[in-house]
C-alpha cells in the first residue's frame, strides 16, 4: 500500500555523524536493482539452457515493471510533495531517482544485447525464430492478412491524436503502437503529420505461429521447428487499413507503465472492500512513470508521447528488440522444445507421509518439516483435502494471502463450508497485484457459507497459517501449518519456502 505523503519539512544539514552513518547502509531500490542485475546474469549464462535464459529475460522484464509501477513510482510521489525527509542511506528521493535511471538504463540496454546478440540467434540456430513480415511467403502473409480482417480489426480502436481529440489514457503496461500520417490529397508543402495510437488488444495472442511454407523460399535454407511474428507488427503491416484517406509515414510501437500501487485511508473507508474496488479502477490510469518505445521510432513521436504522458527524459526506455520479453514467455512452455530446458523436477515425498491412511494419525506423532520446492506441496493441500472431508473435524481456520487461479486449497474450504464445517478465511485484500483476484475468492467463500475476514485496518495479513480443528473421541485436538510461502501449489514448485506441520499443545 502506498504511504500517504508527508507534509513536507525543512530539510536540516546532515552532520559529520549522519554523513558517516548513513555510508553504512544500503539504498533499499538500489539494492533491489542489483538483485535483478543477478536475475539478469543467469539469462547471461551460456551454460543455461537456451528457454531457461529466455524465461530469466522475462523475469527481469516482469521484475522491472512492478520495480517502476510501485517503487519509482513512490518516489516520484515523495518528490512532488516535497517530502524532504531522507532513508538512513540518506539518499533524496531525486537522488534516488537519477540513480535508479543510470542503472535501470544499462540493464535495459544490457538485457537486449542478450537477446539480440545470444539468446535470440542461438534460438534461430535451434530452429526457433521471430520473422517480420518480409520475411514470410506469401501464402504465409495472405493467411495473416485474413486472420487480420476476421479477428483483430473488429477489436481495434484506431484513435487519432489532434486538438479536437486529446491525447487518450492508455491503460498500464498496454502495448500500443503510434502511427504517422498524412492526408493523401494534401500538396507536399502543406501536409501536416498527424500522429494517431492503435492499442494492440491484450485479448488476442501477441506470439503467432507461423503455419509452415510448402517449401522453404531458399533451398539452402535449414528447415526450423517453429517461426512467430508479432500482433503488432501484423497490426502495422495493415495499418494503412484502419486511417482511409491518410497515407503511413511511420510506425512505432510503444509501451505506458503508470504508478500501481494503491492509496487508501484505512480509518476513514467505510467499507474496505468498495474502496480497494474503487482503488483498482482507477489505478489503471495513474500517472505515467516510465515509457518504453521502439529505438528506430522518430524523434517527433518519442517527444509528444514523452510530453504527453508527462515525463522526463530520463523516464524514456528506446528498446532494441521486441517491447515487454516476458511475452515471449509461451515458447518455454513448449512441450515439444523440451531439450532446450532444464530437466522437469519431481519435489520429493518425506519419509512420515510416503505412505499413509489418516494425515493427522501422522501429525499427532511428530512435527513435521518441509522444505519447498524440494520437497512436495502435495502433503499441504492433502491436509486441508482430508480436513474438508473428515466427519470428525469441526472447523478450519486459514489465512489466504496469495493463491493460484484454480486453486485447490480453496476449493476444499469450500467444500468444507458446504459440510457443515465451521470454515473462517482472512482473505488479505491488499495483496499487492493479487487484489481483484483475492476480492474474486473472498465472494467465492462467502458464497460457499465461509466466514470472510477482509484482513486487518493498519495491518497487512503477511502470514501463511492454517488451523484445523478435530474431535478426537472425547477430546478436542488442533493441528496447525505453518508457512513462510503462500497457499500456492504453482509458486511452491519455484519458490524456496519452509512448511511446518504440528498438533503439539501449546507449553
Amino acid at each position: 500500500m502506498a504511504r500517504r505523503a508527508k507534509k513536507a519539512v525543512s530539510a536540516k544539514p546532515a552532520s559529520v555523524n549522519d554523513a558517516a552513518s548513513a555510508k553504512l547502509f544500503l539504498n533499499r531500490e538500489l539494492s533491489w536493482l542489483e538483485f535483478n542485475s543477478r536475475v539478469l546474469e543467469e539469462a547471461r549464462d551460456q551454460t543455461v539452457p537456451l528457454l531457461e535464459r529466455l524465461k530469466f529475460l522475462s523475469i527481469v522484464a516482469s521484475n522491472l515493471d512492478e520495480f517502476f509501477m510501485v517503487r519509482v513510482a513512490g518516489l516520484k510521489q515523495q518528490l512532488s510533495g516535497n517530502v524532504a525527509e531522507t532513508p538512513p542511506d540518506g539518499m533524496t528521493a531525486s537522488e534516488q531517482l537519477a540513480a535508479i535511471s543510470t542503472r535501470s538504463h544499462a540493464m535495459v540496454v544490457e538485457q537486449y544485447r542478450i537477446w539480440r546478440e545470444d539468446v535470440g540467434p542461438r534460438l534461430e540456430q535451434a530452429g526457433v525464430r521471430m520473422l517480420r513480415f518480409a520475411q514470410l511467403t506469401p501464402e504465409q502473409r495472405a493467411s495473416f492478412v485474413s486472420y487480420f480482417a476476421r479477428e483483430v480489426w473488429p477489436v481495434l480502436t484506431p484513435l487519432a491524436v489532434d486538438p479536437g481529440h486529446p491525447f487518450p489514457i492508455l491503460r498500464n503496461r498496454s502495448l500500443n503502437l503510434a502511427i504517422l500520417l498524412n492526408k493523401e490529397r494534401e500538396k507536399v508543402a502543406r501536409r501536416q503529420t498527424i500522429i494517431a495510437v492503435v492499442q494492440v488488444p491484450s485479448v488476442l495472442a501477441r506470439i503467432m505461429e507461423v503455419t509452415p511454407a510448402a517449401a522453404p523460399a531458399d533451398p539452402a535454407a535449414q528447415p526450423h521447428r517453429l517461426s512467430y511474428v508479432l500482433l503488432e507488427d501484423l497490426i502495422a503491416m495493415q495499418a494503412g487499413e484502419l486511417f482511409p484517406g491518410f497515407r503511413v509515414v511511420g510506425c512505432s510501437a510503444f509501451r505506458v507503465t503508470r504508478n500501481f500501487d494503491l492509496s487508501i485511508d484505512e480509518d476513514e473507508a467505510d467499507d474496505l472492500l468498495k474502496t480497494i474496488q474503487k482503488e483498482l479502477r482507477r489505478r489503471e490510469r495513474g500517472s505515467a512513470v516510465r515509457l518504453e518505445i521502439a529505438h528506430d521510432s522518430p524523434p517527433e513521436v518519442v517527444n509528444f508521447l514523452r510530453t504527453a504522458l508527462r515525463l522526463e527524459n530520463d523516464d524514456v526506455y528506446m528498446v532494441d528488440g521486441p517491447l515487454h520479453l516476458a511475452d515471449l514467455v509461451p515458447i518455454a512452455g513448449r512441450d515439444d522444445l523440451r531439450d532446450l530446458k532444464d530437466e522437469p523436477f519431481s519435489p520429493q515425498i518425506v519419509p512420515p507421509l510416503q505412505e499413509y491412511e489418516d494425515i493427522f494419525r501422522v501429525i499427532a506423532q511428530r512435527d513435521i518439516l518441509l522444505q519447498h520446492p524440494y520437497e512436495s506441496f502435495e502433503d499441504v493441500v492433502e491436509f486441508i483435502s482430508e480436513a474438508a472431508n473428515d466427519p470428525n473435524v469441526l472447523a478450519i481456520k486459514q489465512t489466504l494471502y496469495r493463491t493460484s487461479a484454480d486453486s485447490p486449497i480453496v476449493r476444499s474450504l469450500i467444500r468444507a463450508a458446504e459440510n457443515g464445517k465451521q470454515v473462517t478465511a482472512v482473505v488479505e485484500l491488499k495483496a499487492r497485484f493479487d487484489e481483484a483476484p483475492n476480492i474474486l475468492w473472498a465472494r467465492t467463500l462467502e458464497d460457499a457459507g465461509v466466514h470472510v475476514v477482509y484482513g486487518l485496518i493498519g495491518l497487512k495479513t503477511h502470514c501463511k497459517v492454517a488451523l484445523v480443528v478435530r474431535r478426537e473421541g472425547h477430546h478436542i485436538k488442533r493441528y496447525v501449518h505453518l508457512s513462510t510461502g503462500n497457499y500456492n501449489p504453482s509458486t511452491a514448485r519455484i519458490y524456496g519456502d519452509l512448511s511446518y506441520f504440528t498438533a503439539r499443545d501449546a507449553y
